[in-house]
């Protein structure tokens, strides 16, 4: 098997990150040896945020998984008349709480493991992963570390390369322009300024930060430095109680005249999180709800509805696990080492449309979107402006 390396690290713009738990190595669940006989139920444990800061994207993935199994099954729950044993659990959006839960899987016989939206959590299951030879499929987390990490983690989303590509789409080719991060002086915001600086930077731009106080509270003098710095972009990375009032003063001082505004587009929640400004902001987004225009999302917004939910952000996640884990159960045999094998440089069509599983690192290669916010009601809806193309926005191989 390959020995892959970590890439480099950059902030999670969608998904919360939190703190690397390391931990010990547990009971083999052996990847090279079969584990289970031909006609048994295959044992599939996911993980994911039921409860705590996170739960709203565990539910969203939730929803896609169960819409991607019956797609990938043909409604039958079923890998070529092979039952899946799936069992749920609650990360809790806590490492600690992910790390026990992943080890009492694997003690159980678990061999797969899928799911959870915080990089810092699945970063930990990743390093369980390996330690016990179980295939792990990684959810909305966005961190690139993910990328590359060991041999047995993929992941079903995109990370934050992906994300800081696509924001760069909107001034065409980086080189010789000027970004500037508008962020929180928090960790959150130097690592969205680290990620802009790795990837436009990298591309040639010149890359500067105006980081904000946390409790800061007036934006004015922040909005007119922007103006002052006269970049070709402004990337706002912003969370929390003030990004209404921040949203009002880019707004009143002229910022989206004078200069392209560009940040993340969320979930469905956050639609109206953005005043009178909603209509200025270019949004790069991962996916909302008809943005891909494919059969297979047609398929999942069908089921989705079914259920009573609705397609969001991290939908396609748990949709594109599913179909993964189908894959690996279907091609991969009974041993970790085939389903690996199994997934590597597979091509499918999915929700989003076209996705290659990378072999050389397990990077989702996949389309981004722009996006813009328009009046429906007295609501506001994201309507698609361009559709980037997978290679465009894929992020280099994770090693060299």
């Amino acid at each position: 098997m390959r020995v892959t390396k970590k890439y480099l690290a950059t902030a999670v713009i969608a998904a919360a990150t939190i703190a690397l738990v390391g931990c010990a190595p547990t009971a083999q669940a052996g990847g090279d040896a079969g584990s289970t006989d031909p006609g048994e139920p295959v044992k599939v444990a996911m993980l994911t945020s039921q409860t705590g800061p996170l739960a709203a994207y565990g539910a969203a993935y939730t929803a896609g998984f169960e819409a991607g199994l019956d797609y990938a099954t043909d409604g039958t729950g079923t890998v070529d008349g092979r039952e899946l044993d799936i069992e749920w659990g609650d990360d809790q959006g806590n490492p600690d709480t992910a790390v026990s839960k992943a080890k009492d899987f694997i003690g159980q016989g678990y061999q797969i493991l899928a799911g959870t939206a915080a990089s810092g959590i699945a970063l930990a299951l990743a390093e369980q992963a390996e330690q016990n030879k179980i295939l792990y499929i990684s959810g909305p987390a966005a961190a690139d570390a993910i990328t590359g990490v060991n041999d047995y983690t993929f992941r079903s989303g995109r990370q934050t390369y992906q994300d800081v590509a696509t924001a760069g789409t909107f001034i065409g080719d980086p080189e010789g322009k000027k970004v500037v991060v508008f962020a929180q002086d928090n960790a959150f915001g130097q690592g969205n300024l680290a990620g802009v600086q790795a990837v436009l930077g990298g591309q040639g731009a010149t890359v500067e930060g105006v980081l904000v106080a946390e409790d800061a509270t007036e934006f004015t003098p922040f909005a007119q430095q922007l103006i002052g710095a006269a970049p070709d972009l402004v990337f706002v990375a912003w969370a929390g109680a003030s990004s209404g009032a921040m949203w009002t003063a880019l707004s009143q001082q002229g910022v989206f005249e004078a200069v392209p505004v560009v940040t993340g587009l969320g979930d469905v929640a956050t639609y109206g999180a953005y005043g009178d400004a909603s209509s200025d902001i270019s949004f790069l987004n991962h996916y909302f709800g008809g943005a891909a225009g494919t059969d297979v999302e047609a398929a999942m917004i069908e089921h989705l509805e079914a259920a009573g939910a609705e397609p969001d952000l991290f939908s396609p996640d748990g949709f594109v696990a599913a179909q993964m884990i189908v894959q690996a159960v279907r091609e991969g045999g009974d041993t970790v080492d085939g389903m690996i094998e199994a997934l590597e440089g597979w091509t499918f069509d999915s929700v989003k449309g076209e996705i290659t599983v990378r072999a050389e690192d397990h990077a989702v290669i996949q389309p981004m979107f722009q996006a813009k916010l328009v009046k429906a009601g007295d609501s506001w809806a994201p309507e698609l402006v361009d559709t980037i193309d997978a290679e465009t926005v894929a992020p280099p191989v994770a090693g060299e």
